[in-house]
C-alpha cells in the first residue's frame, strides 16, 4: 500500500470553502471533488428559482464539515 501523508483538516476546511470540492481533491478524494464541484455549479444554477440559496448553502456547509472529517479520517487510518 503506498504512503499516505497526513492532511490538516483547517486546510480542507478553507480549500472547502474557498470552492467547493478542493478540500476533497486536497484529501485525494478526485473524483468526490469534482461531483460537489459540479453540485455546487447546479445550485448556483438554482439561484434562478431561488431554491438554489437555499441548496446551495447548505451544500457548502456540508462541503466543509465532510472536507475536515475525511482529512482526521485519513489521518488516523496513516498512523495505525
Amino acid at each position: 500500500m503506498a504512503s499516505q501523508t497526513q492532511k490538516n483538516p483547517v486546510i480542507a476546511v478553507v480549500l472547502s470553502a474557498l470552492l467547493c470540492g478542493l478540500g476533497q481533491m486536497y484529501n485525494g478524494q478526485i473524483g468526490k471533488g469534482i461531483l460537489f464541484a459540479v453540485i455546487q455549479f447546479i445550485n448556483v444554477l438554482l439561484f434562478m428559482v431561488f431554491i438554489g440559496y437555499v441548496t446551495y448553502l447548505i451544500f457548502w456547509i456540508y462541503n466543509m464539515i465532510d472536507a475536515y472529517k475525511q482529512a482526521e479520517k485519513r489521518n488516523e487510518n496513516h498512523t495505525m
